[in-house]
């Protein structure tokens, strides 16, 4: 928005011409939402107390757990308002909104923002416990994953999936495509949902994971850079650089509030929609394998569920004391919080070597 307000005026004001440098508008924008998130975060703290919207804790799942997580007991949850609030107010204001793939990914985030607010408004206000049932979750992201499936091969045409390591080496995804589109949303959405559940864990892999690709993204919408580093080109797909920029800076305003000890969760309105929103920033620049790499604790954390929910049902033994993997971690008595900065280190290291894959072709 401030991009096509005052960028046309650089020829009056010259100081408006740096609107035309990504690198200066993703700045903006993270310390925008950033900004804002320290603004916001303890109304909504206060208002959600005042609500009685908090954590609970007896699920019946574990009384060790239970025990673990006594503390979190009334906390707030649903400061997944807060993130997507800040990130899409960043992205409007610093973004050049001509560009469909700026509406494409904020159409997916807040899709999986509200039907994660659903959920979180039938446990809280509505006092069901289980709030969605995992059919209709599963449900809005199947129809997220044909709606984006249809309107990339509609605008783009190009079903090739990139194979990291190797130059110029593509499989044709063909007639799968649209199916390997709701398996990346899918995934991805309950991946970031499944590793919330320390504080300031998965928020923290999160802000990671959006920094490679605020870099990622800002090589596919360079054309000099893109052919330096034979990766493909993406006409408009730098301007995606202005929304991870924003995901970072409300991530890192939300984690102000959500580092342990924790005074607000964000619930499945945050998890849900930013599992969406790097799941669709990835297929936008062709980056999906990738996603592996840079979300691998992500990846580990859902496998560690798959895994622990099939052998059980097959040999009715479990392979980790619980799942998913980060609970495992505190039945061997680890502190949270070492928990937590440990899966960050090699949240950090993944994405590090993420960005290193763009070199080993």
């Amino acid at each position: 928005m401030l991009y096509h307000l005052l960028y046309p005026l650089r020829d009056i004001i010259f100081a408006f011409n740096v609107f035309r440098y990504i690198t200066f508008r993703a700045a903006m924008a993270a310390l925008t939402a950033f900004v804002l998130s320290l603004i916001f975060g303890p109304l909504l703290i206060n208002k959600l107390k005042a609500l009685k919207i908090g954590e609970k804790i007896n699920k019946a799942d574990s009384q060790k757990l239970d025990d673990l997580h006594h503390s979190k007991q009334s906390t707030p949850t649903m400061g997944g308002i807060l993130i997507l609030g800040t990130v899409i107010i960043s992205t409007l204001l610093w973004a050049d909104i001509a560009h469909q793939c700026i509406w494409i990914v904020l159409f997916s985030t807040v899709w999986l923002g509200l039907t994660g607010f659903v959920d979180d408004y039938l446990k809280q206000i509505k006092k069901k416990a289980s709030g969605l049932s995992p059919k209709v979750k599963l449900a809005s992201q199947i129809i997220l994953g044909l709606i984006l499936g249809t309107v990339l091969i509609y605008n783009r045409q190009n079903v090739n999936l990139e194979i990291p390591f190797l130059k110029g080496v593509n499989f044709d995804l063909d007639g799968l495509y649209i199916l390997f589109v709701i398996l990346v949303i899918a995934g991805t959405s309950n991946a970031v949902n499944l590793t919330d559940g320390l504080d300031g864990l998965a928020i923290g892999i999160v802000v990671m994971v959006a920094v490679a690709f605020s870099i990622l993204c800002y090589v596919s919408g360079n054309i000099n850079l893109s052919n330096y580093l034979l990766v493909p080109y993406i006409k408009g797909s730098g301007e995606l650089t202005i929304f991870c920029a924003s995901i970072i800076g409300a991530g890192l305003g939300f984690l102000w509030f959500n580092c342990y000890p924790a005074t607000i969760f964000m619930g499945d309105v945050g998890s849900l929609a930013l599992g969406g929103a790097i799941g669709t920033v990835a297929l936008l620049i062709k980056k999906e394998m990738l996603l592996i790499i840079v979300g691998g604790i992500f990846v580990l954390e859902a496998l560690s569920v798959i895994l622990q929910v099939g052998t059980y049902k097959l040999t009715k033994k479990r392979i980790f004391k619980i799942a998913p993997l980060h609970h495992h971690f505190q039945f061997l008595d680890w502190p949270e919080n070492k928990v937590i900065v440990r899966f960050w280190i090699i949240a950090g290291l993944l994405a590090l070597f993420t960005l290193i894959t763009l070199k080993i072709r």
